[in-house]
């Protein structure tokens, strides 16, 4: 039972570095999946506001979360101008025939996944304690025969184990923190674009759809 404790101890440390480094794959699997969609909502936008006779541009060396703000922007002055009448009906032709698909309500995996990430940074200090834990319950088990002498010397023999399963840990923890400290803002406006063009979307279907006449009663 102690060989077999004291074997699973020293797994650990290498578990965790395996683990950390597919945390850090799988962020940049995120960033990846982020810019796509950064790209597709302002390519949507971008679909949207063509017809429009003024609309801003901020060019190749602007932020895509930026352009998706200006695009956003220029569409609610359309809806705030009603003399503008012919680019109010330009939006709304546009819109109706682009928004079949509504590529930007498309969220809810890549919200899913990265909570998933973020969350699972919490289990790698967990790991590292466990990982401690077995290394000295493994010592623990060999000196279980009333050996205290045998017992002290098989923690301190193994503790070496025990630090350094509690050190990937922490430091696994800490470098995944840092990382997502560096992207949750983007992905965060990521989420606050979606909902801004779900919205916007609304009110232009909503302001800018021409209501059928009631019919006269007799």
């Amino acid at each position: 039972m102690s060989e077999w404790l004291h074997g699973i101890s020293s797994l650990f440390t290498p578990v965790i570095g395996v683990c950390a480094a597919i945390h850090l794959l799988f962020f940049l699997v995120l960033w990846i999946w982020y810019h796509r969609d950064l790209k597709m909502i302002a390519g949507t936008l971008d679909d949207y506001t063509r017809g429009l006779p003024h609309r801003s541009t901020l060019g190749f060396t602007g932020h895509l979360t930026d352009q998706i703000e200006a695009f956003v922007a220029d569409v609610q002055d359309v809806l705030a101008t009603p003399e503008r009448q012919d680019d109010r009906q330009t939006l709304l032709k546009r819109i109706q025939i682009l928004d079949e698909k509504r590529r930007y309500l498309h969220s809810l995996s890549f919200e899913s996944a990265y909570h998933v990430c973020r969350t699972m940074i919490e289990a790698y200090p967990l790991m590292g304690i466990l990982g401690t834990i077995l290394a000295i319950g493994s010592a623990l088990q060999t000196g279980e025969n009333g050996d205290a002498t045998l017992t002290v010397s098989m923690i301190v023999l193994r503790f070496g184990d025990a630090i350094w399963s509690t050190f990937a840990g922490l430091v696994a923890a800490l470098v995944l923190m840092f990382i997502n400290s560096l992207l949750e803002t983007r992905f965060g406006r990521l989420t606050e674009n979606r909902q801004h063009v779900r919205e916007l979307i609304n009110s232009v279907k909503r302001e800018l759809t021409i209501q059928p006449e009631e019919p006269v009663e007799c």
